[in-house]
């Protein structure tokens, strides 16, 4: 069974529930640090679930080879064992999934971000390749995508601001763990977003000190749904980053304006 994370509200004010969908090497419990607590004490039911592979959900053991269509169905599960359609919100790889989930599910709306833009990861790649040469040598002679978090400081520069605290950096990084290399492949040519097959609201969100996903890319994102992005002084782990909140209040203002209750 997957892991759910679930936070009810005690005066509940929306009829739509939330459902959060985490990026690579992490789990549900990154939106438990802060956006579940905070958007249930808004009035709204939120939900985090871990992938397969991820937090505390089956099939760690085969990590390496779980698929993006796997991660997807792994979304429907959990939304259609909701009261309502959710809103589906999603973090980088997550953001990923949202948008394939999207182009099969209705949602009343979908919120990507830093998510991997719709032509993939390959400009991520290059640059992982250009500044660290040995760690993508070390993915692709091992098959495994771990070696890109081998060390705290990788994770650091990959999801981090630089005025983060050590020990908060610390913590974070002992809840990580590897992530599949059958996903990346899907991210970087083999299942790639159909943005034109999605019909739901999409609302676009990146960081400018982003160091997976650069600004371009983001606004790349943005324009493949016809909308403009909006940018946040942080970087990649937008949910965990100091002014975290300055993020969930945009949301709750984008999810009111499109109407959602």
């Amino acid at each position: 069974m997957l892991e759910v994370i679930n936070r009810q509200p005690e005066t509940p004010q929306h009829q739509t529930p939330l459902l959060f969908v985490h990026g690579a090497w992490h789990g549900a419990w990154c939106w438990d640090e802060f956006f579940l607590p905070y958007f249930a004490e808004k009035g709204w039911s939120a939900h985090a679930l871990s992938l397969r592979g991820h937090g505390n959900s089956p099939g760690r053991e085969k990590i390496r080879w779980h698929t993006v269509t796997g991660y997807v169905a792994d979304v429907a599960e959990v939304a259609q064992s909701l009261p309502a359609r959710p809103v589906v919100i999603g973090h980088s790889m997550g953001g990923l999934v949202v948008q394939k989930y999207l182009e099969t599910y209705h949602a009343p709306a979908g919120v990507l971000l830093a998510a991997v833009p719709p032509r993939g990861v390959i400009g991520t790649t290059l640059r992982l390749g250009r500044n660290h040469p040995g760690v993508l040598f070390k993915v692709n002679l091992t098959l495994s995508m771990q070696p890109v978090i081998g060390t705290q400081a990788l994770a650091r520069e990959m999801f981090f601001s630089e005025e983060m605290p050590e020990e908060e950096v610390a913590r974070y990084y002992g809840r990580l763990h590897n992530e599949s290399f059958r996903a990346f492949n899907d991210m970087l040519w083999l299942n790639l977003p159909k943005p034109k097959k999605v019909k739901a609201p999409m609302l676009v969100l990146g960081g400018t000190k982003d160091t997976i996903f650069t600004v371009d890319e983001v606004k790349s994102t943005a324009a493949a749904y016809n909308t403009e992005a909006v940018f946040f002084n942080m970087a990649h782990d937008m949910m965990l980053e100091a002014d975290w909140k300055a993020v969930a209040d945009h949301m709750m203002g984008w999810l009111r304006a499109q109407g959602i209750s």
